[in-house]
């Protein structure tokens, strides 16, 4: 053995040792702390990103933490172990979820001498992030299934929850956590405004060639939801239902949690009640209803909030709700809101038996809306589901900008509901269309029946909201058709036909709402058909709210895996985008350009890896 061999070993191993004895001194220090794990390594609901940034700085680069053990069980030759990522189980259907487990490596492993290995114990950390396995909607036949039936949505926390793993985390997303409808519906577009609250929504349509695909349409369904002036805002009684267990301790979530809603109680009044409960291993009332004006209370009880334990979410719910019938204010706003990762870990874990105890208490006229928080083991599936039997939206908090955005500036779109259960039906003309594509919505279709069964749920819109749909369209002969005309299919009509008119060339489709008030039980229909006469014979025609909405639905589609999209890539997608930014501002439309730059950066690095991996397996 060469004495620069014995330097270096003895380097090594002093190293490791110190590194030993300073994890063993922390994990005392911490064993100390009241309700606090002794280790990251023995739970996996814990200090998932412990190590994070404060919200609006840089994330740190990823590191040991100190109170992760070390032991030396052997000095042998070894090369240093590589980060293991696998995916637990078989791919998934629709509706069911996907549990995707990463493993790193100690640090230490990884700078020890090729003669030395350091520990068969390495920390762990697991990325458990939840979502719903979900397949794009495929192309359809007119001549074999002219309706289509969808609820709205109003969720817009895929996009920001896709923009933390981008900006923050420098990483492109699951598949499964793109959602194309709420990519879209994240922004506002100009469509004419109701003037009074009889008429909650207006309803517009526009149709020009798709930007991917010259031979094929997009269609694009508006709605424009009425807001009253602030100042005719029903007094509201919010329950803030706040996760304090072991997994929230993080400055982006617990921390960000009592950030953002310090902003929601800034906007009340002293018509306004405000109680929070907290749940954790158990639930409990910290704060009983309170009027908005005791501002110094209800911020003094939101600042004490401390992170420590499991998470008994079921019992926080139904504690929730019990407050809030207590508050409860005739003619105003009910809700209770979540604010969690949604890692639910212990009491009613079954996540179908939390749906049905939200969906009981719907019906007394409380709804229930979710702020997600945090990374790592975020569950979104979870979160999403929640919000959409309570009567409410799904939203995600990954910065202040983003708390501000829905707390403030959305504040009554988040709050105040004018219209329920609000279901879109299209039937397209097979005179003139030949095939269509819903864009997104994946999980919100209905069958054709739904539509007019009034105890079929759907999704609500809230004050000033826009909720925005799009259609790729491919007119009959247009040479866009996917899907070979079947053999015995109904390709001829009867002239004869009693349904065969002169004006049958003139439509392409026909669109119907339905929709209840937010305290009525029987529906209200609305319907106009769209004439082919409106279509705009080139993109660069159309308005800018049709252009930046496709540049917006054609990046989601990209991070999806591109298999509507054809040779248009992430420059399109850029391009398209600043030339339709049009009025912005607060900047929303800037950022998703700046988005998508840093995908493609990314992507591109990606594929020279790839590039790389295939050059090395040619060998």
């Amino acid at each position: 053995m060469t004495n620069q061999f014995r330097k270096n070993a003895l380097c090594s191993t002093i190293l490791a040792l110190s590194l030993t004895m300073g994890a063993c001194s922390t994990d005392t220090h911490t064993n100390q702390q009241e309700d606090k794990p002794s280790s990251t390594v023995q739970n996996n609901h814990q200090n998932n990103d412990q190590n994070s940034a404060q919200p609006g700085q840089p994330e740190p680069v990823q590191s040991l933490p100190a109170e992760a053990e070390i032991r030396i069980d052997s000095i042998k030759k070894s090369k240093p172990q590589l980060a293991v990522l696998e995916e637990r189980g078989a791919v998934p259907g629709r509706g069911q979820t996907r549990d995707m487990t990463v493993t790193r490596t100690s640090a230490l492993s990884m700078v020890a001498p090729h003669e030395m290995t350091v520990a068969p114990h390495h920390y762990q950390q697991q990325d458990t992030e939840n979502y719903l396995a979900q397949n794009e909607n495929p192309v359809k036949r007119v001549e074999e299934a002219a309706v289509s039936t969808f609820s709205i949505d109003v969720d817009t926390a895929a996009y920001s929850n896709v923009r933390r793993m981008i900006m923050r985390e420098g990483r492109l997303p699951p598949a499964d956590a793109v959602k194309a409808e709420e990519f879209i519906n994240y922004f506002s577009y100009q469509y004419p405004v109701p003037e009074q609250q009889e008429q909650p929504f207006s309803f517009s349509t526009e149709i020009a060639p798709s930007p991917w695909n010259a031979k094929t349409h997009l269609l694009q369904v508006g709605l424009k939801a009425y807001e009253p002036e602030l100042s005719e805002r029903p007094a509201s009684n919010l329950v803030f239902l706040v996760d304090v267990s072991g997994s929230m301790q993080s400055p982006f979530k617990l921390q960000l949690v009592k950030q953002s809603l310090r902003m929601l109680v800034n906007q009340m009044n002293k018509n306004d009640r405000i109680s929070l409960v907290v749940y954790a291993g158990a639930a409990g009332m910290v704060l009983e209803p309170t009027a908005g004006d005791k501002k110094a209370t209800i911020m003094n009880a939101i600042d004490n909030l401390s992170a420590g334990g499991s998470t008994n979410g079921g019992a926080g719910i139904q504690l929730a709700y019990n407050i809030a019938r207590q508050g409860f204010i005739d003619g105003g706003i009910n809700r209770v809101i979540i604010a969690s990762d949604g890692d639910m870990n212990v009491g009613t874990v079954n996540h179908e038996a939390l749906k049905d105890l939200i969906k009981s208490q719907r019906e007394s006229g409380i709804a229930l809306s979710t702020l997600g928080y945090g990374t790592g083991n975020y569950n979104y599936a979870l979160m999403e589901q929640l919000a959409d039997v309570g009567n409410g939206n799904a939203a995600y908090i990954d910065s202040l900008k983003e708390a501000h955005k829905v707390l403030v500036k959305e504040m009554q779109s988040t709050l105040l509901t004018v219209a329920k259960d609000v279901k879109i039906q299209v039937e397209f003309n097979p005179a003139v269309v030949a095939e269509y594509r819903l864009i997104g919505y994946e999980n919100r279709l209905l069958k054709r029946e739904d539509f007019t069964n009034d105890k079929v749920d759907a999704g609500e819109i809230g004050a000033g909201h826009t909720v925005t749909a799009l259609y790729e369209i491919a007119f009959k002969n247009s040479g866009g058709e996917k899907i070979p005309a079947l053999r015995y299919g109904k390709e001829t009509r009867s002239h004869n036909s009693e349904n065969e008119s002169a004006n049958n060339h003139e439509e392409l489709a026909f669109i119907k709402l339905r929709y209840k008030k937010p305290e009525g039980e029987s529906s209200i229909e609305t319907a106009t058909p769209i004439l082919r006469s409106s279509v705009k014979t080139a993109l660069s025609s159309a308005s800018s709210d049709l252009k930046f909405a496709a540049a917006t639905a054609g990046f989601a589609q990209l991070l999806q895996g591109g298999e509507h999209t054809g040779q248009w890539q992430y420059s399109d997608a850029i391009n398209l985008a600043r030339e339709s930014r049009g009025n912005d501002p607060h900047g929303y439309r800037a950022e998703l350009i700046t988005l998508v730059e840093l995908a493609h950066t990314i992507n591109q690095g990606r594929s020279g890896k790839n590039d790389i991996v295939s050059g090395l397996t040619q060998r």
